[in-house]
């Protein structure tokens, strides 16, 4: 026994058997008895809660000797941590089904991350790309249960979670809980972006043909040795627990049907998937039999969704009478044919009192359509009529509508249904149920005035009177509905309509039925701009005062929900009422209908690039022109006008046609004239570049803030808080939503570019971000501390989101948003976006891409970005793209022991001889076959070898792009 051996026994011997409960993990940890632990009956703590612990203690993030925030060190005991993470889940199985219980989503994340690392899965690899039927078992198996988990947390996101009830306030808790809502919420949003992959893999896993092997204690013990000592085990064909391919087969089916009826919500047609998946997974079950390991289906849910998916879908085999009375219902009430008769007796579905409701249903199909035919209403429907509710009308009235197109219908088919609709209402005797009838959109078309005002009378007059002298109220429905419900109901028809006409007639019956309402009120969704809303409320005439109100708060509604059919008849009909009384209405109407034809322009023809009609142009120059007394305003019309003109080019107008009053009144247009003269001054020497020099000044000032002093008692002045400056034109969340609307990419290239070399001129910048045209503007400001560069940082990042929303293939946007990663050390990121500006402009690298995209600056920062991420060999090719190759960095790199890429397949993409033979020097014979090749002579023509370095930079870049896309 070795010395250091006799020390470790002699320790381990001493000390006790049971740990201190605050040091488990650190005792399993160094002694190595989890499996020990884990074998007692009641294990204290839980497997589930030693995985938390593991996992979080292996990301505990460290502080360096400068008190820095670092990303948890990658040594040895966090390595263990995690393997031992690892093999509590080896010890359930693998069972996503306790896992997911018992386990948060970012922590099971991180659980299923490190199964694929151990595993074997290639880093920044698309799962999808991946051939599971070449690869290892145990990574097979791998893959899949990442792609398992994933679509089984999207569904289980969809559905409602009950809130805990929440205990005493603590901020540590709270701050700890909102960090992990957050870190799920992203990693949600990662996995929805994912999930037509995750289901692509899944599909593919049920045509393997072969049993799987998932990781054991003892698989993963092994992958813990060093390479030499595993001998291949562990990706052999009987390495781990065996998965049969009908148990794995089983699983799958299951969550994949499960994913497919969730997104059978938003697109019916995937419910035959879900179909189809379900139904195999019973047949799988049948054929494994309950005793299954690795097969642990919920048999009543999985009932639950067949019996779903045979109503919202039906076999295609099946006949109708091989169906459910109900099933046969709900696939006639899904389709949304109301004409076709359904053959069902009425004694088929009163066997069950649940589907009451769907026999009146089945009855109100069938009555319409006897109508229409000239036929008598039947029996049942009078029955089940005697008590009616507001949503068996609703029901009826919906019928009726879709049963009669008023366009083509003849006018005896009109008749019959006109008809129809009176006698209904004679048979109601409540006053509510008639105004719902009468108030129909179907009903005013069918019956004149005359007619609708007549029956009303008639139902007046017959509804019964209750005399509290001669009996006491024996019944609710003795008593007629009182004037309050029936202005409820108008009041709810009122708030769901979007016809001017109707909404007209609406108000009048109101105002009709009482005086003290103001109807504008009846919905606190109706909002009005409050530059507005004084002129509105100062109408005399309280019909006219909601009319005008309502009519315009419907428009400005529908405008934003881009309802642009229904926004300009409420705009119209409003305009037509007010052009009688208000002159300052009218212009606040037809400014409104102005920016309607904008928003109405851009969202149609103006996303396919056709430029709008002279006279929309002409309406904007004539509402930046206007000068009217008392007009009132809103700022986003004007935001919108000057953002019309600068994305359509009218930089003619913008430069030498505005008036100079303008210049002065309105900033917008005072910023629309300086972005539209530099873009106009770009082509011409930089001392001419007078403009720029103004906006540039214009921004500094947007973003400087002013600071307020207090002199103390002892006559110092201390800084007490810093605020927005109001000396600019505009505030900077101002100026932010007026850039949002922008789309013209020069100009927001020079916004871009502006903000750029602001946030450059820092002081303590180590990293500058690089921009088109950033030469134009100046290299300094004279005041510093007036600037609030952290506002102008985010306000970058938030500039670049926007632009790359506009256009993803802009390179040169591409590149700032590059080099922003690059300055916060997200180094993957940056490469990500460098390898794209490269791919967008050169055909994915088929083109060499141009010198003025691939700068020596940014080659170097791809240099560093793969030194950081211990990528030496990709370091060592991309010193070859520098204009003078920087061999020194280049053999550095090639010395390095510990490179994380995949060395001996790169070489092949070195093309410099020089770095060829240092190669051969270090390595020998595995660089000598590139080497040998001879298309890199030396003595061959200059073009053959530039060919030869293109080719190989094209298939270099081309599999790097690969590996961080």
């Amino acid at each position: 026994m070795s010395a250091e051996a006799a020390d470790r026994e002699a320790a381990t011997s001493s000390r006790p058997c049971t740990p201190p409960q605050t040091c488990w993990f650190e005792f399993l940890l160094e002694e190595s008895l989890l499996e020990k632990h884990l074998r007692k009956p009641c294990p204290d703590p839980a497997p589930v809660q030693l995985i938390v612990q593991f996992l979080e203690q292996a990301s505990k993030p460290s502080v360096n000797e400068q008190n820095q925030v670092q990303p948890p060190p990658d040594n040895k005991r966090n390595r263990i941590l995690k393997l031992l993470a690892l093999k509590v889940a080896a010890h359930l199985k693998w069972d996503l089904d306790i896992l997911e219980k018992s386990l948060s989503v970012p922590v099971l994340n991180m659980l299923l991350n490190e199964l694929l690392c151990i595993s074997k899965v290639p880093p920044g690899t698309k799962h999808v790309d991946m051939d599971l039927a070449t690869l290892p078992p145990t990574t097979a198996m791998a893959v899949l249960l990442y792609n398992r988990w994933a679509i089984r947390t999207i569904v289980q996101s969809s559905f409602p979670v009950k809130q805990a009830k929440p205990g005493p306030p603590q901020l540590s808790v709270m701050n700890q809980m909102q960090q992990e809502k957050e870190l799920t919420e992203n990693i949600l949003k990662v996995l929805k972006e994912q999930a037509a992959d995750s289901i692509l893999v899944l599909e593919a896993a049920l045509k393997l043909n072969k049993d799987l092997y998932v990781h054991t204690m003892r698989t993963l013990d092994l992958l813990a040795m060093e390479p030499g000592m595993v001998n291949g085990e562990t990706e052999s064909s009987t390495a781990g627990l065996k998965v049969k391919t009908e148990e794995m087969q089983c699983q799958v089916c299951y969550d994949l049907g499960a994913a497919y009826f969730q997104q059978g919500s938003t697109n019916s047609a995937v419910y035959e998937n879900a179909r189809e998946k379900f139904f195999r997974t019973k047949e799988l079950i049948a054929e494994i039999g309950s005793l299954s390991l690795h097969c642990t289906i919920d048999e009543k849910r999985l009932a639950g969704y067949c019996q779903a998916c045979d109503v919202l879908v039906p076999s295609s085999d099946s006949t109708s009478q091989q169906l459910t009375p109900y099933s046969q219902v709900h696939i006639c009430l899904r389709s949304g044919n109301y004409q076709v008769r359904l053959k069902i007796t009425l004694v088929d579905l009163l066997l069950n009192e649940a589907l009451d409701e769907i026999c009146f249903k089945v009855c109100a199909c069938n009555t319409v359509r006897d109508i229409l035919e000239g036929r008598t209403i039947s029996v049942q429907f009078n029955q089940l009529f005697l008590r009616p509710n507001k949503e068996k009308i609703d029901f009826l009235l919906e019928v009726c509508s879709r049963s009669i197109n008023l366009e083509k219908a003849s006018e005896s088919l009109k008749g019959n249904m006109a008809a129809f609709l009176k006698n209904v209402c004679l048979g109601l005797e409540d006053l509510q149920y008639v105004f719902m009838i009468s108030s129909h959109e179907l009903f005013i078309t069918l019956l004149k005035d005359e007619e609708r005002k007549l029956l009303v009378d008639q139902m007046r007059k017959r509804s019964p009177r209750v005399n509290l002298c001669i009996k006491p109220v024996t019944s609710f429905y003795d008593i007629p509905a009182s004037a309050s419900v029936n202005i409820g109901q108008l009041e709810h028809q009122l708030i769901l309509s979007v016809d001017p006409w109707r909404i007209r007639q609406i108000l009048i019956e109101l105002h009709g039925m009482t005086s003290e309402r103001q109807f504008w009120t009846v919905s606190n969704k109706w909002e009005v701009p409050s530059v507005y809303s004084g002129v509105i409320l100062g109408i005399k005439d309280n019909l006219t005062r909601d009319l005008v109100y309502i009519l315009m708060a419907k428009g400005l509604h529908c405008s934003t929900v881009k309802d642009f059919s229904h926004a300009k008849q409420l705009f119209a009909a409003c305009l037509e009422l007010v052009t009688e009384f208000s002159p300052k209405l009218r212009q606040v109407m037809l400014n409104e209908m102005l920016l309607l034809d904008i928003h109405t322009h851009e969202a149609g023809t103006g996303q396919a690039g056709e430029r709008p009609p002279s006279d929309l142009i002409s309406r904007v120059r004539g509402y930046l022109e206007m000068r009217l007394p008392d007009i009132p305003l809103r700022q986003v019309i004007a935001e919108e006008c000057v953002a019309f003109m600068l994305n359509w080019r009218e930089s003619e107008y913008l430069t030498l046609q505005v008036p100079a009053f303008l210049l002065q009144s309105n900033p917008y247009v005072k910023l629309g004239q300086l972005l539209a003269a530099t873009c106009k001054e770009l082509p011409g020497p930089k001392e001419s570049r007078r403009t720029a020099k103004d906006l540039w000044e214009v921004f500094v000032q947007i973003c400087s803030v002013s600071s307020q002093h207090k002199r103390g008692n002892d006559g110092r002045v201390s800084l007490i808080k810093q605020r927005e400056s109001t000396l600019g034109i505009m505030y900077r969340s101002e100026l932010l939503s007026f850039i949002k609307k922008l789309r013209e990419p020069l100009v927001l290239t020079i916004i871009l570019s502006l903000f750029v070399k602001l946030h450059n001129v820092r002081e303590d910048i180590v990293n500058d971000i690089t921009a088109e045209h950033i030469s134009i503007w100046p290299s300094s400001i004279p005041n510093l501390q007036s600037v609030d560069f952290e506002a102008v940082a985010i306000t970058v990042k938030e500039l670049v989101r926007y632009t790359l929303s506009i256009n993803p293939n802009n390179h040169s946007w591409l590149i700032i948003q590059a080099d922003i990663y690059f300055a916060t050390n997200q180094y993957s990121a940056a490469l990500h976006y460098y390898l794209q500006a490269g791919a967008v402009c050169s055909d994915f690298f088929n083109k060499a891409v141009p010198p003025d995209v691939y700068t020596d600056q940014v080659i170097k920062r791809m240099i560093k970005c793969c030194s950081l991420l211990n990528c030496h060999t990709q370091v060592a090719i991309l010193c070859q793209f520098l204009r003078e190759i920087d061999y020194k960095t280049a053999f550095k790199s090639l010395q390095e022991q510990n490179s994380h890429d995949a060395m001996d397949s790169y070489y092949d993409y070195i093309w410099d001889v020089t770095i060829l033979e240092y190669l051969t020097c270090i390595l020998s014979s595995m660089c000598i076959k590139a080497i040998g090749q001879t298309e890199l002579n030396a003595s061959n023509p200059e073009e053959v070898l530039q060919l030869a370095a293109q080719r190989r930079k094209k298939k270099f870049l081309q599999a790097m792009a690969k590996l961080y896309f």
